[in-house]
């Protein structure tokens, strides 16, 4: 039996439920920090924690954002394309805080030593170009910002993803390689690449239907 007859996906309120708890539950990481601030248990390295602990969250949230098209597809659950737009919001609001930390804690806000420090240091420069390259798609994440540009264009601004996702491995490949721990990067590195080639294989695939027909 096909998933989708077994539940048909929820109606308009259990919809708007999910969404509420899916919301509650993304900011459940940044809640722990803010509580961790206060009761003094970040540790011996308080910016070191925050740095770390927002970098993993934002690749968590990357890779739930890259999984609900393959889920969609795989479950044939289409609603769960309605929480795409909330994960990939807050995959940017992790980097923000992430990116953030780096600014303020680090470097109290002084752009000219950032900017010093984002030339020397290799997976930070990396690490800032990925960030970069996420504002505009968070900018333009509202159904307001779909019909300006329109479809097709919006599309293709958000295909910037699959420049940002390895980019954002590299920055945490190169950040680990310091101290020699791979093994979050590489299974952050295999789930992603696989997350992007079902896609890209879905998209070739659809495209070469097109050719087809026409």
């Amino acid at each position: 039996m096909a998933p989708h007859a077994i539940w048909g996906g929820p109606d308009g309120r259990r919809l708007a439920w999910l969404k509420a708890c899916l919301f509650v539950l993304s900011l459940l990481p940044f809640a722990r920090l803010l509580g961790f601030a206060a009761l003094d248990r970040l540790g011996a390295n308080p910016v070191e924690f925050i740095t770390r602990n927002s970098g993993d969250w934002t690749l968590y949230f990357l890779c739930l954002t890259l999984a609900v098209t393959p889920l969609r597809k795989l479950l044939t659950w289409n609603w769960l394309i309605k929480l795409r737009r909330m994960l990939g919001l807050f995959m940017f609001f992790y980097g923000a805080v992430h990116f953030m930390t780096f600014l303020w804690f680090d470097h109290f806000f002084d752009v000219g030593e950032m900017l010093a420090d984002v030339v020397k240091r290799p997976f930070i420069t990396v690490g800032f170009v990925a960030f970069l390259l996420l504002v505009p798609l968070a900018v333009t994440s509202s159904n307001r910002m779909v019909k300006f540009l329109g479809g097709k264009n919006w599309r293709r601004l958000h295909q910037l993803i699959y420049v940002i996702a390895p980019l954002a491995i590299l920055h945490f490949w190169w950040m680990k390689a310091g101290k020699h721990d791979f093994f979050q990067p590489i299974m952050f590195g295999l789930t992603i690449a696989l997350l992007l080639a079902l896609r890209i294989y879905w998209r070739v695939g659809a495209d070469r239907g097109k050719a087809v027909a026409q």
